[in-house]
């Protein structure tokens, strides 16, 4: 798979015309991209209360392969829905990019996510009105700062090296399971982003396609210092990953 054409120079980063002052430039990130001093995170079910996390403490270094592995239940999409800042911890500080998200308004929240961290959802999250090609475009359009030909193309290249091209004008309702998660992972990559959080990224492919993608991801690891962070139970995802943190219970595993 070519994957280094849908990531290469001649779509070179622009700057958004959605970004805030707040929110440092691509290039000058922090060394850890991700820190996290006593997260908790608490549901309340009925008349108790589910203590999804209990106390997190991580440094993530920027360019890091990391998985974060356990069982059901354990935490591990918890935290991914923290860092990426489409969920709010309980108690605790989480930095991304240097930025305390637990103090960022709604719309620097909804910057951070849209210019810095792609999001692989387990559950896809696409728009069922539009086409594959139109769900890959979508972040592109809301960042601005590019014609319709170039978001166009760049979207139309990333589909394609997902396997996808012959499958541009299909809806959603119209793909199979492994389909539509490979349009949800090409959405995630297609802005370039500094940080992918992605939930179970194979769950739904088969041996194969999920190879690839995990070489697309690999690539961009190595060659753009893309942070990727995986929560899995697959054993293929864990021999990419550089590291790997254990969590049970909602609490990191001595040794992760």
């Amino acid at each position: 798979m070519n994957s280094g054409n849908a990531v290469n120079g001649e779509f070179a980063r622009q700057e958004p015309w959605m970004r805030e002052p707040t929110i440092p430039p691509k290039g000058n990130a922090p060394m850890n991209i991700v820190e996290i001093r006593n997260l908790t995170k608490n549901y309340p079910l009925g008349n108790t209360t589910v203590h999804a996390l209990r106390g997190i403490d991580m440094d993530i270094p920027k360019g890091s392969l990391m998985s974060v592995v356990g069982p059901s239940g354990s935490g591990k999409t918890t935290l991914l829905n923290i860092i990426g800042c489409v969920d709010n911890a309980t108690t605790g500080s989480v930095k991304v990019h240097d930025q305390e998200v637990t103090a960022l308004s709604d719309r620097q929240l909804t910057n951070l996510r849209l210019n810095r961290i792609g999001f692989i959802f387990q559950t896809f999250n696409l728009v069922p009105v539009l086409t594959a090609l139109e769900n890959v475009e979508f972040p592109l359009l809301l960042q601005g700062g590019r014609s319709t030909s170039e978001v166009r193309a760049k979207a139309r290249k990333l589909l394609a090296e997902v396997g996808l091209g012959d499958h541009e004008k299909h809806k959603p309702a119209e793909l199979s399971g492994g389909q539509r998660q490979r349009v949800a992972i090409a959405r995630a990559l297609v802005t370039d982003p500094d940080l992918v959080l992605a939930d179970e990224p194979t769950a739904n492919l088969d041996s194969e396609t999920g190879e690839s993608i995990l070489q697309l991801m690999q690539k961009m690891n190595d060659e753009f210092g893309t942070t990727f962070i995986f929560s899995t139970h697959d054993a293929q995802v864990l021999r990419y990953a550089k590291s790997v943190v254990r969590i049970h219970d909602g609490r990191l595993v001595e040794g992760s």
